[in-house]
């Protein structure tokens, strides 16, 4: 099984799919758009925490940059009714902590936000993840990230508004941080970074 791959970003496929050249075999990818922000340039050194799901009809690699990420990943496949789909779904919405917190506030319409989750999911959700989560989860570099609610959605809407103008993914989530605040709604951090990028 592959669970850690380090190779030579060649394509990717906004916002979700990608291939990595590793010793000149191309590995394709599925990975939650939160990391699709995270890319280096093509050609660029990239390494993925891999999830490797073997099926009868298909073996799909999904990365992560974190163990957390992937943590929380494997998690939530052992959810009824959540597939992988929905678990990258998850994963580009929110960050693990956010999840976390969500998760012990019982928020039911927060992770309806979630694309492709109901509310009967969302509450099985809240119901067999309640144990399985901490409110602070250990990030790859060994730091606590700390849940910030209020910024639940925000940056990844305006990030996946950007890329949809047109932005590099690298730039994106670099401008969005840059100029968001705890109370600017989505539309205002887009219209920041736009005036932003003019100057």
């Amino acid at each position: 099984m592959i669970g850690r791959l380090q190779g030579l970003l060649v394509h990717t496929e906004p916002p979700a799919h990608l291939i990595v050249d590793v010793g000149g075999i191309g590995y394709e990818v599925e990975i939650p758009t939160s990391v699709f922000f995270e890319l280096p340039e093509i050609s660029g050194e990239v390494t993925l925490i891999i999830h490797h799901l073997v099926r009868e009809d298909a073996s799909t690699l999904y990365g992560f940059r974190s163990y957390a990420q992937r943590q929380l990943f494997r998690t939530l496949l052992k959810v009824n009714g959540i597939g992988a789909k929905s678990a990258l779904a998850v994963l580009s919405t929110m960050t693990s902590a956010e999840f976390s917190q969500i998760i012990q506030e019982q928020n039911v319409n927060a992770i309806c936000k979630v694309p492709g989750i109901g509310k009967k999911t969302a509450q099985r959700l809240i119901i067999e993840m309640k144990d399985k989560v901490e409110v602070n989860i250990i990030t790859f570099d060994g730091k606590t990230q700390q849940p910030q609610p209020s910024q639940f959605g925000k940056h990844y809407e305006a990030e996946a508004a950007l890329l949809a103008l047109g932005f590099k993914s690298q730039e994106v989530g670099q401008m969005v941080r840059q100029v968001s605040r705890d109370d600017m709604p989505v539309e205002a951090i887009i219209k920041a970074c736009l005036q932003l990028k003019a100057q």
